[in-house]
């Protein structure tokens, strides 16, 4: 059991190695490039809905604040009209009033809770949407910094290649020297190969008949031309 989890993990290992060296480098930028947008489009969306959320807090919170005041007010008019009822000796307003005092003073009661629930709501609500816009430009920022990366990857990836086509040609032309051209050392060995059979073959000849003839006829034409010479320079009156 033991030996077949190992051999399952380099069995593993050894695919993950093979794909990774397999994949493109240009591909897997641009896929890191990609991949970095949809989380930068996930956070942006999620930031989205918290700033949302303060937003609606805040409408919420203004409008609270409007029934408070008008739950105060309109409470303040009732104890008026009581007090003033109760001058008049209207009982009946009196009572009226008094009545509707203390309806809108329990209303001003829930309006006060309401507004300190709303005003909790809110500041967490604050915070946490400059926490979101904090996350967001930070992200985008990183998404900024890759996308430079990017440009540099892409250069240093255009420089190995080009540089890698320039190894596999001079690595081509040696090995076509090396296959179908002839050393200099073999070219010289012919040169005087040929140079020394051309001197064996003139020794040869001079050592032959044909090669003394040959060697007066040369003399004897040398002779001709001195006299042929002087004869020019006697035409011409100069001294010999």
């Amino acid at each position: 059991m033991g030996f077949l989890k190992k051999l399952w993990g380099y069995i593993a290992t050894l695919f993950r190695t093979t794909a990774e060296n397999a994949m493109d480098p240009e591909i897997e930028i641009e896929q890191a490039i990609n991949e970095a947008k949809k989380k930068d489009q996930a956070l942006r969306n999620q930031a989205a809905k918290v700033v949302a959320n303060r937003t609606l807090l805040e409408s919420r919170l203004e409008d609270a604040a409007d029934d408070v005041g008008e739950a105060r007010e309109m409470a303040k008019q009732a104890l008026m009209r009581a007090e003033t009822a109760k001058n008049a000796g209207d009982t009946d307003g009196l009572e009226k009033w008094t009545k509707a005092a203390q309806s809108l003073a329990m209303k001003l009661q829930a309006s006060d809770n309401n507004l300190a629930t709303l005003k909790k709501q809110y500041e967490t609500a604050a915070v946490q949407a400059e926490s979101a816009k904090d996350a967001v430009q930070a992200n985008a920022m990183k998404v900024s910094e890759l996308a430079a990366k990017r440009l540099e990857l892409l250069g240093s990836l255009e420089a190995a290649k080009m540089q890698e086509t320039v190894n596999e040609a001079v690595e081509s032309m040696s090995s076509v020297m090396d296959a179908d051209m002839p050393s200099l050392s073999k070219i010289e060995e012919k040169i005087e190969s040929r140079k020394a059979e051309a001197m064996a073959k003139a020794e040869l000849r001079e050592a032959t008949p044909a090669g003394a003839e040959d060697e007066l006829r040369e003399a004897i034409n040398v002779t001709q031309a001195d006299a042929t010479l002087e004869e020019l320079r006697k035409e011409l009156g100069l001294s010999t």
